[in-house]
């Protein structure tokens, strides 16, 4: 007869009444009761990888010595079944009678008998030996299961605690029955915690995979295998050639044996292990799914040390496996464990949220480190899109949660949101800096369209195709410095004057008002640049050109538009006709005043060597002009036609040299 771990720590000659055996009836026990010993609710992200690898060697080892220590209980195969289902009934029959305290006089023969039976049974399954009829509940022909026996050793067990029997060979009797009980209970619960393992571990396998009557824990010795608690005979349709679509992948008879194996295990009092195994179990399959979509866990340390290109990859990566993540994988492990836990609701609740949040937590992870990352301006769009990602799957990760009392998850999603929000407003804030910061005293040759106001303009307008978002994370950032200095300090009753009281005009959005500090800055960054050129008119050119440039980008964007509104563009507008009369005076007045007829007469007659002379002076100020000039750049067509119109139709006595 082998023996359980705890079986060599009773000492009969102490059990010298019912009461004293009632108390040592739990050192037999594979364990002791859940609620005393272990958590109402196990955690998979606390359990220690090596502790589980060391929890599997010890269930090897007493798979082995329950293969060695063999009970010598000679029984043919045909008379295990009728053996079986007789005993079980009369195991029944005790278990009511002692229900209704209807205890017998002494203890039936018939407990040790089904204990042995179902032990042999048993080691049978650990072995491999034969397919036990004990699993094959599907069958017709066989009227109990591993399930049913165990949960009678369970009870058998616990049943032993109602005698009162006052001899000691009655008192030996139950003693060495509540030895032989739990040992079976753990020699089984061992069994059912290996197939239960090694079941969730093989998905996507169809159940004629494994229709050779070997046990999930005999065939993982040879092969991969996915249960061995399914009819071989059962048409099986053929998996669907997504894998995302079935996630996690297992089929129906599948989950149907993984309920019971954990309905037997909890109500055998074996839930922390039972729990410790899924987690385990099912947080590496996810992993293992994230890893396949190309998500690699990095540190703090490795984010920041990443260069920009490498780091902009894995954040396209990230985008992918968190969506993938929040909407394929979470919504079937919760299937899964809803299926599984059916009967236990509160350990599927548990046992989801502890995945769901070790899942999360290692995307936000990631998500924290590239916030933390030195800011640059090309950072902001890949920002964004974290931003974006993270905002619109926080319902569906709420709805996850909602079970979840803790709620750290749901804050830390918050936070991690939040801080990339922050350095999206810090990155599009630094536009200021690098305005403010070039300072270049050489001018653009030919008053041409200065490289900063392409890079600025065309940022802001990429940026703008973000507009919602920008909106909103301005809005944040504004309310959290608002909160931060809204409370006054204790004692301060002071009270505003009318005057600085707020307007009641309706304030722009705070992207709005930064979006207009920058445009400003980029002005006054452009009047500084056009006083490098020594030719007042060439400065107006300048003007001019980037003028327009910022115009024609504005109104080609709408969102830029509807940022600014037609008060900042009509002003620029009218900045820009202003200029046009600017150049045009510093330019042509002087040429013009050479055609004047002021001074031409004498004595009522055209004074011919005066005409002359303003001929002579009119040719050289013009040839000057188109010499200088020919050189300068109006690269936009419009604005080219629109210095024609004017200049020919205010001075008219000079269009021919602009034909």
């Amino acid at each position: 007869m082998f023996r359980s771990r705890h079986s060599a720590s009773m000492d009969k000659n102490h059990i010298t009444n019912n009461h004293n055996l009632s108390e040592k009836s739990s050192s037999f026990s594979s364990r002791e009761d859940p609620k005393q010993e272990s958590p109402d609710h196990p955690s998979s992200t606390d359990i220690d990888r090596k502790s589980t690898d060391t929890h599997q060697e010890t269930i090897r080892e007493e798979n082995e010595l329950l293969e060695n220590d063999m009970i010598q209980y000679d029984s043919s195969a045909e008379d295990v079944d009728t053996s079986l289902v007789k005993l079980s009934e009369e195991v029944d029959q005790f278990l009511e009678d002692v229900a209704a305290k209807n205890l017998p006089s002494e203890v039936p023969s018939c407990l040790e008998k089904f204990a042995k039976l179902v032990q042999v049974e048993i080691v049978k399954c650990v072995s491999g030996e034969t397919q036990s009829k004990l699993i094959n509940d599907s069958s017709d022909e066989v009227e109990t299961s591993i399930f049913d026996s165990v949960e009678r050793i369970y009870k058998l067990t616990n049943a032993f605690g109602e005698f009162r029997f006052e001899e000691k060979k009655e008192i030996e009797c139950v003693s060495s029955l509540l030895n032989l009980t739990s040992t079976v209970l753990q020699g089984a619960m061992s069994f059912l915690e290996e197939e239960f393992r090694t079941i969730l571990g093989v998905s996507k396998k169809t159940d004629s995979e494994y229709g050779d009557g070997k046990s999930a824990s005999s065939s993982k010795r040879s092969t991969s295998s996915s249960s061995s608690f399914t009819d071989p005979d059962r048409c099986v349709l053929p998996e669907s050639p997504s894998e995302e679509d079935n996630f996690p992948g297992y089929s129906m008879e599948t989950v149907t044996i993984l309920k019971k194996i954990a309905t037997a295990m909890i109500s055998s009092g074996y839930e922390a292990e039972c729990c410790q195994v899924y987690g385990v179990t099912r947080r590496t399959a996810i992993e293992e799914r994230l890893k396949k979509l190309g998500f690699e866990k990095f540190s703090i340390e490795d984010v920041q040390k990443m260069n920009w290109e490498s780091l902009e990859g894995e954040i396209v990566t990230w985008i992918k496996v968190i969506k993938q993540g929040v909407n394929t994988y979470l919504p079937g492990e919760r299937k899964l464990c809803e299926q599984v836990f059916s009967e236990k609701l509160l350990v599927s609740g548990n046992m989801f949220n502890n995945l769901t949040r070790n899942i999360i937590l290692q995307l936000l992870n990631f998500a924290e480190a590239v916030a933390m990352t030195k800011r640059s301006a090309e950072k902001l769009f890949k920002f964004l899109d974290m931003y974006e990602t993270l905002r619109d799957l926080i319902p569906t990760t709420d709805e996850f949660l909602a079970e979840d009392s803790t709620h750290d998850t749901k804050g830390e999603t918050q936070s991690a949101r939040r801080r990339l929000g922050e350095a999206a407003v810090g990155i599009f804030c630094d536009l200021e800096n690098s305005i403010k910061s070039d300072v270049a005293k050489t001018p653009v040759p030919g008053g041409a369209v200065h490289p900063l106001t392409r890079y600025t303009v065309n940022y802001i307008k990429y940026a703008c195709e973000y507009k919602d978002t920008l909106e909103q994370v301005f809005q944040e950032h504004q309310k959290m410095v608002s909160d931060e200095n809204e409370a006054p300090p204790d004692g301060d009753n002071t009270v505003l004057p009318v005057h600085n009281l707020p307007s009641p005009t309706v304030k722009p959005s705070p992207f709005s008002e930064q979006l207009m500090t920058v445009m400003d800055l980029l002005d006054s960054n452009l009047e500084s640049k056009s006083k490098l050129y020594k030719d007042l008119s060439l400065s107006y050119i300048f003007l001019m050109n980037n003028g327009r440039y910022i115009m024609q980008k504005i109104k080609g964007s709408a969102e830029i538009f509807e940022l600014l509104g037609n008060t900042w563009t009509r002003k620029r507008s009218s900045d820009l006709r202003q200029y046009h009369k600017n150049y045009q005076r510093e330019t042509w007045s002087k040429v013009l005043g050479c055609l004047k007829d002021e001074g031409l007469h004498v004595n009522g007659k055209v004074a011919k060597p005066i005409l002359k002379e303003r001929f002579k002076s009119f040719n050289a100020m013009f040839e000057e002009i188109h010499k200088a000039q020919s050189t300068w750049i109006v690269s936009d067509e419009q604005l080219q036609s629109e210095l024609r119109v004017y200049i020919c139709s205010d001075y008219s006595c000079i269009s021919i040299f602009f034909r």
